[in-house]
């Protein structure tokens, strides 16, 4: 076993649906080779993409609405009910969205609601976009599930001279216990979790314009691949891992490096 020092679960997010807003979990019941669940369920389609629900395949970012070009979705707070499959949207504070995304007409009352609220920003009609089975609207091929090192988070703070939310980061599994950029070395190791989960990390994480943009109030205010380029020579914060063996994964667990 490593004598990495012990490594902490210090929040679980998801974002039901890509480029808007994230949900906190106090747990998480991961599948084996399945995606972190609950995440990247739904995508806005900017305009005819030629996404093919049946025959899926993965598409650039750019094919939906997100953070990196349309930086006032951060504005709005959405809640997504996993029972229900109801998305609820504020705008400033005030009820936008309502609507069962699971029906045709649920999906077609947001992209109606984004058509108000983007309407410079779009390609074409907007159209909300449900993942099949075993597939997700990741940036990432193999974007199964995302972990971010807060101590990365904190040492990119020396580099823009400026708080930073990790949530800007927009990651599955926030850690604590690493020093700063050790995840980055991480490539191809295995992470034990106290109920039994197995992640291998795959691959760094490159980070784009998304982190620009303040998660809380929707202003593009700093520049941080290009302060982590300038300042290490690369813009990765962050790793993507893929779901070795399945279980539950909860706020605070530990997490060992194993092999």
């Amino acid at each position: 076993m490593s004598q990495t020092p012990d490594i902490r679960i210090a929040a679980l997010y998801r974002y039901p649906v890509k480029g808007l807003s994230p949900e906190a979990l106090e747990t998480a019941e991961l599948e084996t080779s399945g995606y972190f669940p609950g995440d990247r369920l739904y995508a806005i389609e900017n305009g005819p993409s030629g996404f093919n629900e049946t025959v899926p395949r993965h598409l650039p970012k750019v094919a939906y609405l997100m953070l990196m070009r349309n930086e006032a979705l951060a504005r709005l707070r959405t809640r997504f009910d996993d029972a229900t499959h109801r998305l609820t949207v504020e705008e400033n504070g005030a009820p936008a969205v309502d609507a069962d995304l699971s029906t045709a007409e649920g999906r077609e009352a947001l992209a109606d609601f984004m058509k108000g609220f983007l309407p410079q920003e779009l390609r074409g009609a907007p159209r909300v976009l449900a993942a099949p089975p075993g597939y997700r609207f990741t940036d990432s091929r193999t974007g199964y599930v995302s972990l971010i090192n807060r101590a990365s988070v904190a040492a990119t703070e020396d580099l823009v001279g400026a708080p930073v939310d990790p949530l800007r980061f927009r990651g599955n599994l926030y850690l604590d216990g690493l020093a700063p950029w050790a995840e980055l070395d991480m490539v191809g190791r295995v992470l034990e979790a106290e109920g039994g989960v197995r992640l291998k990390v795959t691959s760094r994480t490159v980070r784009c314009a998304a982190t620009n943009v303040d998660p809380q109030t929707g202003q593009r205010d700093l520049s941080i691949p290009k302060a982590l380029m300038e300042g290490l020579g690369h813009a990765d914060c962050g790793v993507y891992a893929e779901v070795l063996a399945g279980g539950p994964l909860r706020a605070g667990d530990g997490l060992r490096v194993i092999g």
